[in-house]
């Protein structure tokens, strides 16, 4: 297999590649810095990284790659029990680190590995990939990256080289992604949607990416402005500049300049959509995927942009929707739910030492059970509706997704936030909760008048029966509602 990063070998050294607010790195500086990371871990199984928002990171996982080994990237705000876990599961034989980077004692006897970033002119010529093999098997791990553990504890999903390059190769595709582009960022770079999009996507296509550290409006505003082409996001990310915009005219101006608007990691709230393209004449394109599969579908940047859906399947990947007896739904309508099934060479080889689990995670003839459901329209384009486990009520003999009456929900003037689940009911099965913070605590909609507001926009069997108010909706790192938190609640 071809090196995953060619622009390190053959690119332009001078080009900036990686960004952190004030320090950047150009292509022959990273691959001085990357190349001496290789040098250093070539030849241990797997390596730990701890994933800080910093230029170590990228040039760490970059590092990594470049030798044939394994990353596991650990998420700095996991607690001592989790990260445990995550070690004695993956038992790496370095963990790299930010010099300076306070590591917990959980870490204990492990060795550690400061990641300098020197600049070229730092090292002598010819250092970059000394004795370092840029070819490796495409089903070698590339990552071992941890799933968010809400069953159980986490499960490292092992993804393989083979996934990396086909994925980022089918979204430039979709996205018309090149070398030229320039994109915004301020994910996180433990997870695939930062560290796999964010970073190494840029560094495939031979581009550049500015990482913000901290999502801050103003931050958006000024990278836009100064010539950067993407942004890529999530929900909570894309709801803040919504909410700024009436009262930021340069903001929306910045936004304007942007070639792709992208969200992810969660549904983007058709409302949000609206506000956004609205006061820019840009429309935020979704994309779907997750740990185990990378990404399974995503809007064209040449296509149409349909609120409230993530587009239709990547090349290569394959897509079905099935019902709860395994056969696929009988029609792809927009309207019938079934559960997203998927197979292609972006999924993910297994979990790390749990035979078990990969076995129950796959059918019979090689479709991975993503555990979404969503609709699909004639034309393909996917529409998700939510988890199966979570988001997916059954009421009054109807299948509903929680997805579509948070969206509706939303629409409300008296809704800041919505979520919705379902709750045991003995005439319907269940009934539909919603989950609202009020824009005005004080005076928050009544049930009565958050229902009629469903019932005009979708059906009267969609409608809430019970609204509970909260100050804030739990969330996860990335942005994504934590319904567990809500039904333990």
């Amino acid at each position: 297999m071809s090196s995953l990063f060619p622009a390190l070998v053959d690119g332009p050294r001078e080009k900036i590649a990686l960004r952190f607010g004030e320090r950047s790195l150009t292509y022959g500086e990273l691959g001085a810095a990357a190349g001496a990371v290789a040098a250093r871990v070539r030849g241990t199984g797997r390596v730990a990284v701890w994933a800080t928002p910093e230029l170590e990171t990228a040039v760490a996982v970059t590092g990594t790659l470049l030798a044939g080994v394994a990353a596991v990237p650990l998420n700095p705000k996991s607690g001592e029990k989790e990260l445990a876990h995550i070690l004695s599961d993956s038992a790496p034989g370095m963990i790299l680190a930010a010099p300076g980077a306070e590591l917990p004692a959980v870490v204990g006897d492990m060795e550690r590995v400061d990641v300098d970033s020197p600049r070229s002119g730092d090292l002598p010529a010819g250092t970059a990939f000394a004795g370092v093999s840029l070819s490796d098997s495409d089903e070698d791990p590339a990552l071992i990256v941890y799933t968010s553990g809400t069953t159980g504890p986490p499960k490292g999903a092992v993804i393989p080289r083979r996934a990396l390059a086909t994925t980022l190769d089918a979204l430039a595709d979709a996205w018309q992604w090149t070398g030229d582009d320039v994109l915004v960022q301020a994910l996180p770079l433990f997870h695939v949607h930062g560290l796999v999009l964010g970073i190494l996507g840029p560094l495939r296509r031979g581009g550049s990416v500015r990482h913000l550290g901290r999502f801050s409006t103003e931050g958006v505003a000024r990278e836009l402005a100064d010539g950067a082409t993407m942004l890529f996001g999530v929900p909570t990310m894309y709801h803040r500049i919504a909410e700024a915009l009436p009262d930021d005219p340069e903001l929306a101006k910045a936004l304007g300049r942007a070639r792709l608007l992208v969200s992810g990691s969660a549904a983007l709230p058709v409302h949000d959509h609206e506000r956004i393209a609205a006061a820019t004449g840009r429309r935020v394109i979704e994309r779907y995927g997750m740990t185990e599969t990378l990404m399974n579908t995503a809007m064209r940047a040449d296509g149409e942009a349909r609120a409230g859906t993530v587009g239709p399947p990547l090349p290569g990947v394959e897509l079905r929707l099935v019902e709860e007896d395994g056969t696929e739904v009988a029609a792809y309508d927009g309207e019938s739910v079934g559960e997203i099934q998927v197979r292609g060479p972006n999924l993910f080889t297994g979990y790390l030492n749990r035979p078990d689990a990969t076995a129950a995670a796959f059918t019979a003839d090689g479709w991975f059970r993503t555990g979404d459901v969503a609709v699909r329209e004639a034309d393909g384009y996917v529409r998700i509706v939510g988890r199966k486990a979570t988001d997916l009520i059954k009421s009054g003999g109807y299948k509903i997704g929680a997805g579509e009456i948070e969206n509706a929900l939303l629409e409300h003037a008296g809704v800041r936030e919505a979520a919705v689940t379902g709750e045991p009911d003995p005439d319907l099965g269940e009934r539909i909760v919603a989950w609202i913070v009020p824009v005005d605590r004080e005076v928050p909609p009544s049930t009565e008048e958050l229902a009629e507001h469903v019932t005009r926009r979708l059906a009267p069997h969609k409608r809430p029966r019970v609204v509970r108010y909260l100050d804030a909706l739990p969330r996860n790192d990335m942005g994504k509602i934590m319904k567990r938190a809500l039904a333990d609640g």
